[in-house]
């Protein structure tokens, strides 16, 4: 799990997720929205995919990223329970049979 917080901790690599969100795209389409190299975009993927937060595809020499939402969602299942907050829906406290 230390390896999912490490790679959310880097505002780039957030911004990926947050881009990935909409579907899969090419390591190109996410690297033209950062100012920054290939290499350092690479890097990013790189740590990203290493805490198997998204998935990486080779379609044709190509590479399309997606999201892995199980490891995202056990990530943030895992945070809510160290915080002892429930990871159950709240809504109403209303029992079966019981008028609110």
């Amino acid at each position: 799990m230390h390896d999912v917080f490490d790679a959310l901790s880097h505002p780039i690599r957030r911004q990926v997720l947050e881009l990935l969100k909409s579907g899969g795209k090419t390591a190109g389409e996410l690297a033209d929205n950062f100012l920054v190299s290939k290499p350092t975009m690479s890097g990013h993927f790189a740590k990203l995919k290493s805490a198997g937060l998204i998935l990486g595809e080779n379609r044709g020499g190509t590479i399309v990223y997606t999201l892995n939402m199980s490891t995202l969602e056990e990530a943030v299942m895992g945070f809510m329970g160290r915080m002892g907050i429930s990871g159950e829906a709240q809504g109403d406290d209303v029992s079966e049979g019981e008028v609110a």
